[in-house]
């Protein structure tokens, strides 16, 4: 069990957004435990309350809480995408139904807030070439899903 496993904070769709995360990840992904409302806790007896599930090895836990929260993209969830075909993919399955943003920033069907991050970005904007990297920075800030050959024509 790992020290510590971020909660999400869902309004009654607990279980579908963790089935759905771990349909998009596969691999080392799986819901791991439901439990249910025994009617000690505010809602529906029976309902489910919490998943816990496995996205690409990391633990987190998703809570039926209602409505009175909602995501921001104060928090997101950061993909670390090996190619351009990977960002494609990440990006259209969670733009179906989601809302694009900018720098590759999204939203999912659920409200949760993701990065679609090729890996070589970090790589771009840290290198010893500053004037490239400021050159990198400002090509993904007018981008909305990054495009890595125009990240590395930058």
């Amino acid at each position: 069990m790992q020290k510590i496993k971020p909660c999400l904070w869902f309004d009654g769709r607990a279980l579908e957004a963790a089935e759905f995360y771990v349909s998009v990840f596969g691999g080392d992904s799986r819901v791991v435990d439901v439990t249910y409302n025994t009617g000690a806790a505010p809602g529906e007896t029976g309902a489910v309350l919490t998943v816990d599930f496995v996205l690409a090895g990391q633990e987190y836990t998703a809570l039926n809480g209602g409505p009175e929260f909602t995501f921001s993209e104060a928090v997101s969830l950061s993909v670390d995408c090996e190619s351009q075909e990977e960002v494609d993919r990440f990006w259209a399955v969670f733009t179906e139904d989601g809302e694009e943003s900018v720098c590759g920033w999204l939203k999912d069907r659920y409200g949760l807030s993701w990065q679609i991050v090729p890996r070589v970005l970090p790589e771009l904007l840290s290198g010893p070439d500053r004037a490239r990297a400021d050159r990198v920075m400002k090509a993904m800030t007018g981008m909305r899903k990054l495009d890595v050959a125009a990240l590395e024509n930058a």
